[in-house]
């Protein structure tokens, strides 16, 4: 008995079907929407360049903005400090008190101060230029009455320099004559110096205490001898 030949079917595109139609496949649909918007969306030819970096602001700028306001002095006011130097010496050094003391004591034994100076390691006189002789013997031989003292045992040079100087003008404006200062031998001194008897030519020949004072002599033993000075001050009037 024969066969009955098969009939062949139609293909599935004559059926009306498709590959992949979208019936059978929604997400493949989904796909395709997504590239046709992609497609009209214009790519970037550039991409979008990085903001330009600016350099950090240094001390300079700091320091011209806040400058900025601040008016220059002019040329007249402009003033340079100078700076000193530590190896100048000064033109007219100072002189110790010392030293002052040995240079006046100089001029007044030479003549050249305004008193004339006998000193010796016990005895001292003095006297303004001009000064009666028979006056100063007289002070010498201790025979003008003594109206008043002052006694600088334990004082110190500064010390007694201020004593003394006091001392002498309260008793010129008391209108006294003849004073006796009490300096002391220098026994309990270093190397047993006089150092306030070695002064007092000097004390007495400056300052306002020179402008009261007629002269002056060491003192007679009974007076504290070579310890003690007679001194003559002026009259107020200025009288001998």
């Amino acid at each position: 008995m024969a066969r009955r030949k098969k009939r062949k079917g139609r293909p599935i595109a004559e059926k009306g079907f498709q590959r992949g139609d979208d019936i059978f496949n929604p997400a493949l649909k989904e796909l395709r929407s997504l590239r046709h918007k992609n497609k009209n969306i214009p790519e970037e030819s550039e991409k979008a360049a990085p903001p330009e970096s600016r350099p950090a602001p240094d001390e300079g700028d700091y320091f011209i903005e806040a400058m900025s306001d601040v008016t220059p002095l002019t040329r007249r006011k402009r003033r340079i400090a100078k700076v000193p130097d530590m190896d100048a010496r000064p033109a007219h050094p100072a002189r110790s008190n010392d030293l002052e003391v040995l240079a006046h004591l100089s001029d007044l034994v030479s003549g050249t101060a305004e008193m004339d100076i006998t000193f010796s390691e016990e005895y001292i006189e003095g006297s303004v230029h001009g000064f009666d002789q028979k006056l100063m013997q007289k002070l010498k031989d201790g025979l003008f009455p003594i109206q008043d003292y002052v006694d600088l045992h334990g004082l110190r040079k500064q010390e007694a320099e201020i004593i003394i100087g006091d001392f002498l003008l309260r008793s010129f404006r008391l209108g006294l004559r003849c004073v006796l200062v009490v300096h002391g031998r220098g026994l309990n001194s270093n190397n047993h110096i006089p150092v306030l008897k070695r002064r007092l030519p000097v004390w007495l020949g400056r300052g306002p205490v020179k402008k009261i004072i007629l002269a002056f002599s060491t003192a007679r033993p009974y007076d504290g001898g070579t310890g003690a000075i007679y001194i003559l001050l002026r009259r107020p009037k200025g009288r001998f």
